[in-house]
């Protein structure tokens, strides 16, 4: 059986690794085996660190670290088509709408998987026998569980409507009815072997046995009566002393290669339901960490809405009040929200006043595309982007401790590293870049390179303060490029909001300057008083 949670048609691949985090690792395997960077995008440290992702992963874990890393996989494995970004969020939906019985689905899934690790022997006995036991004890528990989520399935069934939980509750009732887990429940019986095993074997070379061949156990279906009257069929036995343990010995060693193909397959069965445990459980995992975030979001009385995806190329992006996530969740409290209506735009240049939210409306961007390409909800009112085959960061840095390589040297390595793995269809996001060397050189380099990127069909959005390119490309006039400015009011105040309009020459730095200074002013005058009034 498959989940189908996350994909129409297959599982999430890193389910194994996630499964293996759950065991304490053996003594041959190493961390690195249960790292999860291979499942991980290359620059998925940079928008961690960019676009301060791990505020998000931590609320929608609420402490769970398997929560956690389930949520950084899928958020950070963008979805690159639309219909399978629609498929999760109906499935999402019906989380929301149903989201105790949901939360009950998951505990259901913990409780078997924590009753096998409960039951396991780890490898203490590795005999057919103790295989055949350990199996039968798991699978017995497993079909208790299988029938209390079929039963869930039949119970709740109509309360969902999308594709995703339709798919599963069918496959629960039609592969786990009555009559196939009263099938599972005999064959259980017949292999207790309370009457012992019925063996076949042939004789090879030396005398010694091969081929051994384990017999459905004989059932005497004659009345009492039939019983007591007819003979017994003429045949060869032997007994095994007690005292014989050479002869039991060998009774067992025979008994093990008997049940050895049937221990196997038994195991194998075990292990296979185990595995559909696991992935519903990663799976669904996923859906809690929307749930979590979700509520963290409704104490703030912050909105929610579910985006609109639309084709890559199409260069669509509009959104109402949409806000950073990150920002409300680190200050437990409502933000500001930005509008924004952009049509067959490929380059984005904001400028503006210093401090005046320019980094943080980036991030909101960068953030909710990324939320959106995973299938989740996105933080505003109203939200319609093109979905890109990867999402690029590129922020400012702070000077190397290590002093290895000055600020404008690592951040042409680190565009040297994006230039090598970028795609067409892509989108970057640079939040002052190529400002660490003086105005004429960086703007140079920053123009050089964002041509390069909208001709390779890239999608650009940049910060900068460097007002030669910025003016550079307005005097352009494209008409596929948007200029966005940090308001400013006329009194200095940051509205903290970000609309259309052209690059100015400055960033009112001083603004900053005569806040601080004023403030600094102040306190020396309120020192100098305290000073006077204590010597008098």
């Amino acid at each position: 059986m498959k989940a189908f949670l996350l994909f129409k048609d297959k599982d999430l691949d890193p389910k194994q690794i996630l499964m293996q985090r759950e065991r304490k690792p053996r003594a041959w395997e190493t961390d690195e085996k249960l790292s999860l960077k291979q499942f991980l995008p290359w620059n998925e440290e940079a928008l961690t660190k960019d676009l301060g992702l791990d505020i998000l992963l931590s609320k929608m874990a609420d402490g769970d670290n398997f929560l956690y890393e389930t949520g950084k996989i899928i958020v950070l494995s963008s979805l690159t088509d639309a219909e399978t970004i629609l498929y999760r969020q109906g499935i999402l939906n019906d989380c929301m709408t149903n989201e105790q019985l949901v939360r009950d689905l998951y505990r259901l899934l913990i409780d078997a998987i924590e009753k096998e690790k409960a039951s396991h022997w780890w490898g203490l006995f590795s005999s057919p026998s103790s295989i055949l036991h350990e199996s039968l004890d798991k699978l017995k528990m497993f079909t208790e569980m299988l029938r209390k989520l079929r039963d869930y399935a039949e119970q709740n069934e109509e309360k969902f409507a999308s594709e995703g939980f339709i798919k599963l509750f069918k496959t629960l009732r039609q592969e786990l009815n009555d009559e196939y887990l009263s099938v599972i429940e005999e064959h259980f019986r017949q292999l207790e072997f309370e009457d012992g095993v019925l063996i076949n074997a042939e004789l090879g070379r030396g005398n010694k046995g091969t081929n051994y061949i384990l017999n459905r156990p004989y059932e005497d279906k004659r009345n009492w009566f039939d019983r007591l009257m007819q003979k017994k069929l003429p045949g060869y036995t032997f007994e095994v002393s007690p005292r014989d343990e050479a002869g039991s010995r060998a009774l067992y060693e025979l008994r093990n290669q008997g049940l050895n193909l049937v221990a196997n397959a038994l195991a194998q069965s075990a292990d296979h339901v185990l595995n559909f445990f696991h992935a519903l459980r990663t799976e669904l995992a996923f859906y809690i960490g929307c749930l979590n975030l979700r509520l963290h979001l409704a104490e703030l009385n912050e909105q929610v809405c579910f985006p609109v995806p639309v084709k890559c190329g199409e260069r669509m992006m509009s959104f109402t009040g949409l806000y950073d996530v990150n920002l409300a969740l680190s200050a437990e409290k409502k933000v500001v929200s930005n509008n924004l209506h952009a049509i067959d735009k490929i380059l984005f240049i904001i400028t503006g006043a210093n401090t005046g939210g320019k980094s943080t409306f980036l991030r909101s961007i960068g953030i909710s595309q990324l939320m959106m390409q995973a299938g989740m909800f996105v933080p505003a009112e109203s939200f319609k982007a093109e979905v890109h085959e990867s999402i690029i960061t590129h922020f400012k840095r702070e000077e190397d401790t290590a002093m290895e390589s000055g600020k404008f040297d690592e951040e042409l390595s680190r565009m040297n590293e994006i230039v090598n793995n970028i795609k067409p269809g892509s989108i970057i996001l640079l939040n002052e870049s190529f400002a660490a060397t003086n105005e004429r050189e960086g703007s140079e380099i920053a123009k050089q390179i964002t041509k390069a990127l909208i001709e390779s069909r890239i999608k650009v959005i940049f910060v900068t303060h460097q007002y030669e390119f910025a003016h550079g490309f307005f005097e352009k006039k494209m008409p596929d490029a948007i200029f966005l400015r940090a308001e400013r009011l006329e009194d200095g105040t940051r509205s903290f909001r970000v609309l259309e309009g052209e690059p100015l020459q400055t960033s009112y730095g001083e603004d900053l300057y005569e806040k601080i200074f004023n403030q600094s002013l102040e306190k020396s005058s309120y020192q100098t008083q305290v000073q006077s009034s204590s010597k008098e």
